[in-house]
């Protein structure tokens, strides 16, 4: 009876991919009844669990998880060759459980409708409507930043720890929510991951743990990164798992914070996506686009890639290699390199919303 349901539970796997492609085709579905309906009630539920706790529960439970596995493996070695059969089935019902709840509790956010049709926004954008934004986006950047340093030529200096920036980041939701409600973020849970260390070789700044919904963020990472990576990360809190879209909604988040720290690093992201782009798309206006920027924004620039240099291994493009796969097989086309569509949704969001006229500072 054991092994017949533990048969039934391995071979559900099947019907599950069966399903999610299924579910591909139905966005709108995932979004009214899961993303707006069942996960908010999840999400919150974990939150409430884990947020309060000053530690990384998630990251608890994934060291115990990987301790369990090599036990069994270890305790069952002599059966892969002995009861092969028995050994695949118990390996394979862990998996399809395992996947089961990372869709339940998480992963079907995956399959909701894209933002740009959710904000009402269009897709496609010219090279004209980029420059257009890119140039506002130095204007503000540049203002911001000869308010927070000495000089132009200054890069600027986050006034705040790291764990100051992880208790602020829910007020730019505060603020991002007075626009769309269900951004509302409440109650918090971010928190600096146990292990930022190999999460830094690996090439990631933070990731959101499906199984107890907290935000983990590399507490190695510059300061200046905090506030974006941490709303970021917030972003996939509240349900929106695509990589582009969480970079547009936490660069939104940053840009509407009370606080102007916020806002540079908000404004920043957004620049530097723009300028990628704007570089792809005609280099001779992003060497002209260039000129116009502030020294000092660059510098910032220079800290977060020496950064990341300082960490390059053989190993970081297997990890990335690896998520940009898992990416794709979870409905998202684009995988990790998704700038054209974060810079999509900046500029037409902003066609209609200039800058100067959505925000304070």
């Amino acid at each position: 009876m054991l092994k017949h349901k533990k048969l039934i539970i391995a071979l559900s796997i099947i019907p599950q991919i069966i399903f999610l492609n299924v579910l591909a085709n139905f966005p709108n579905f995932v979004e009214s009844v899961y993303s707006h309906g069942i996960y908010i009630w999840i999400s919150k539920a974990m939150r409430y669990a884990f947020g309060w706790l000053p530690f990384s529960v998630g990251d608890v439970l994934y060291t115990l998880l990987v301790l369990y596995i090599i036990r069994w493996l270890y305790i069952n070695r002599k059966r892969i060759l002995k009861d092969t059969k028995q050994w695949i089935l118990d390996v394979l019902s862990a998996i399809s459980v395992g996947y089961f709840a990372f869709h339940l509790l998480w992963a079907f956010n995956y399959y909701r409708l894209p933002l740009h049709k959710s904000l009402n926004i269009e897709h496609e954008y010219t090279t004209e409507e980029l420059l257009s934004l890119t140039k506002q986006l130095i204007t503000k950047t540049n203002s911001l930043q000869l308010r927070l340093a000495e000089h132009d030529s200054a890069k600027v200096e986050m006034p705040y720890s790291k764990t100051e920036v992880l208790k602020m980041i829910p007020d730019g939701y505060d603020e991002l929510s007075k626009e769309f409600p269900y951004l509302v973020y409440h109650p918090r849970s971010i928190k600096r991951s146990i292990y930022s260390v190999p999460l830094t070789y690996m090439g990631f700044s933070g990731y959101l743990n499906p199984f107890t919904n907290e935000a983990q963020v590399d507490g190695l990472i510059p300061t200046f990164k905090f506030p974006t990576t941490g709303s970021h990360e917030v972003a996939h809190q509240l349900g929106y798992a695509a990589e582009n879209e969480a970079n547009f909604i936490g660069s939104m988040a940053a840009m509407r914070h009370p606080d102007i720290y916020f806002n540079y690093s908000g404004f920043a992201f957004a620049l530097r996506h723009c300028l990628h782009e704007t570089y792809k798309r005609d280099q001779e206006q992003y060497k002209e686009l260039l000129k116009q920027v502030n020294k000092g924004i660059l510098y910032n620039y220079r800290e977060v890639q020496e950064f990341w240099d300082d960490y390059k291994n053989p190993t970081e493009p297997l990890f990335k290699a690896t998520y940009n796969n898992f990416l794709k097989s979870n409905n998202q086309a684009g995988g990790m390199e998704s700038y054209s569509y974060v810079v999509a949704l900046l500029v037409n969001y902003h066609k209609n919303n200039p800058i100067d006229q959505t925000l304070k500072n």
